[in-house]
């Protein structure tokens, strides 16, 4: 089992969700809607001064699904270039 993390811009929330859960058998996961902080070129912070926000997706998957889940998340940062669209992965027991 591996626990994947999402971070990315709150405007490709909804392709992300779609491309996971119609590539990946039972998809199922977590969002945390709102995520502010700062990345490696700007900030996310909701304010008049940096007015875009993130969002988080947490998901278990299988060991089998996470090649999957990289090729999506890469089509996906090939899409939207400039979003700043992050997964991390680590194993998980549960």
């Amino acid at each position: 089992m591996i626990r994947i993390e999402i971070i990315s811009n709150k405007s490709v929330q909804e392709d992300i969700e779609k491309a996971m859960e119609g590539n990946i058998e039972n998809f199922y996961y977590t969002t945390i809607p709102l995520v502010l902080g700062r990345g490696e070129e700007n900030r996310k912070l909701g304010t008049a001064t940096w007015p875009e926000t993130n969002f988080a997706m947490i998901s278990y998957i299988e060991d089998k699904d996470y090649e999957t889940a990289k090729k999506v998340i890469a089509a996906i940062k090939d899409k939207f270039s400039g979003e700043g669209i992050k997964m991390f992965a680590v194993k998980a027991e549960v």
